[in-house]
């Protein structure tokens, strides 16, 4: 059996591991980049960016919708699925192109096509019949898709977010499960594009929302625009000749859907299951995801690290990135381990209206009894919002009642995903609420409507009126 020896080895070729192995490299060349399946991260292959590509298209089809108001109307829109499908394809795989030349750029003599699994905490197993002795390993293996064993009635019209991206048309109906951010983002784009959609959720969750006056608009809006579901009793999971079917049970009795693709979007699970951790000395949690240390990125006290979605924590590709770059710098200098500062929170779900998150959320500052207090703006007066017809949605945000600082915010409304950039860069720059308040704001934007929700809160706090422009010619105290 041949045996190789190196510094760090890196399972998983994707966002984190990618970012790992940069972070490596800058140190030593003693290392190995393992991975079993294509190269091209999730966020390029079957995520984040395909996506985008199906929800512009949505975006295109549905923008004469609410210009009536304004005098314009358009005639229903052609939609050609084949054409929308060959675009998100054309465009996707470009994507992917970049990825794959990057690692196929680097040294063939560090890239390993296989499956690797521990033996020990520092020697792996490949599934060529080589093994790998590594001074420290970095696990990122990433994540699939969580599909529950009822929902495998639905046979092969059964399909999750990587199957959409792969089809030649669109199709005629498809029942989505699971109203998360693949399933809002997915099932709201696929009914603009003349799908027949329905969209089954739990507990009336919408995305990650959790304060509740926030999640009652989001269910509200998302309600009336198609066949949405915050919280149904679906039973008898079937595949039949023609797609599948399910029942719908409802006070009114049991009505019997059928469509023809069930799409799965119940969650995502780490990719722990396969990597022999029990030969490891590292504690599990329930998942069977290795305890480790959010800030290092190192597991117990063992030389193995791990970053990226496999650690079961918030699987965004900036996140990813940045666990890579902490595991990378403390698996090259190990026993030398070095704490990094974790960015502000932030997340976007690019639905219409779109939804953001950051900082601490609602049921965070809850659960900790935290002293806070809120502000909000309702998006249905706010001027320029109104001016362009996309005045829905609601806006609230969150201080601390002693300190004044600015502790997070939830959102469904327009514009959320620059107004979330905003909200982390002031949370990350750890400002007060008076003190963005003393930030330039200009007229008219919907930036305004965060100006309004921020004045609400700092009145809340009690901390006064908005502070008047600085004098520069004033002496101490004027």
């Amino acid at each position: 059996m041949t045996t190789l020896k190196t510094k760090v080895a890196i399972i998983g070729a994707g966002s984190a591991g990618m970012r790992a192995y940069r972070e490596v490299t800058k140190t030593t060349d003693d290392v190995l980049l393992i991975e079993d399946g294509p190269y091209g991260t999730t966020c390029a292959r079957v995520g984040c960016m395909p996506s985008k590509l199906l929800i512009a298209a949505a975006e295109a089809a549905h923008a004469g919708s609410h210009t009536s108001p304004m005098g314009v109307t358009y005639d229903a829109p052609k939609i050609d699925g084949a054409a929308v499908m060959q675009r998100v394809q054309s465009e996707r795989d470009r994507f992917v192109g970049f990825v794959e030349e990057t690692v196929e750029g680097w040294p063939e003599q560090h890239r390993i096509r296989a499956r690797a699994t521990f033996e020990t905490d520092t020697v792996l197993s490949l599934s060529d019949g080589r093994r790998v002795e590594a001074e420290a390993i970095i696990i990122a293996t990433g994540s699939r898709s969580n599909i529950l064993p009822f929902f495998e009635n639905f046979g092969d019209r059964l399909i999750i977010n990587d199957d959409v991206f792969s089809w030649d048309t669109l199709p005629g109906s498809v029942a989505v499960f699971g109203a998360g951010v693949i399933g809002l983002e997915l099932g709201q784009a696929l009914h603009r594009l003349g799908v027949r959609v329905s969209l089954f959720g739990r507990d009336n969750l919408v995305g990650p929302l959790s304060d509740p006056e926030v999640l009652a608009e989001a269910n509200r809006l998302f309600t009336e625009e198609f066949d949405f579901h915050p919280h149904t009793d679906v039973q008898n999971h079937r595949r039949t000749d023609n797609g599948v079917a399910v029942d719908l049970v409802t006070e009114a009795g049991t009505q019997t859907l059928e469509y023809d693709y069930a799409l799965i979007a119940t969650g995502r699970r780490p990719n722990v299951d396969k990597l022999g951790l029990d030969n490891t000395t590292l504690d599990l949690d329930p998942r069977g995801v290795p305890i480790f240390d959010v800030q290092t990125g190192q597991c117990g006290t063992a030389p193995i690290f791990i970053a990226g979605d496999v650690n079961n924590i918030i699987p965004l590709l900036h996140e990813a990135a940045d666990e890579g770059m902490t595991a990378g710098h403390n698996a090259t200098h190990f026993p030398e381990i070095r704490r990094f500062v974790k960015s502000a929170p932030i997340s976007v779900v690019f639905s219409d209206p779109q939804i953001m998150m950051v900082g601490e959320t609602h049921r965070a500052l809850t659960e900790r009894d935290a002293d806070f207090v809120t502000g909000a703006v309702d998006w249905s007066d706010q001027g320029r919002a109104r001016v362009m017809g996309v005045n829905k949605g609601l806006l609230r945000v969150y201080g601390d009642r002693i300190t004044g600082r600015f502790l997070g915010a939830e959102m469904i409304g327009p514009r959320a995903e620059h107004l979330a950039h905003l909200l982390a860069w002031s949370l990350q720059s750890r400002l007060t609420v008076s003190e963005m308040l003393e930030r330039p704001f200009y007229h008219p934007v919907i930036e305004e409507g965060l100006r309004t929700a921020l004045r609400i809160l700092n009145a809340n706090m009690q901390m006064g009126a908005m502070p008047p422009p600085r004098c520069i010619d004033c002496g101490p105290g004027a």
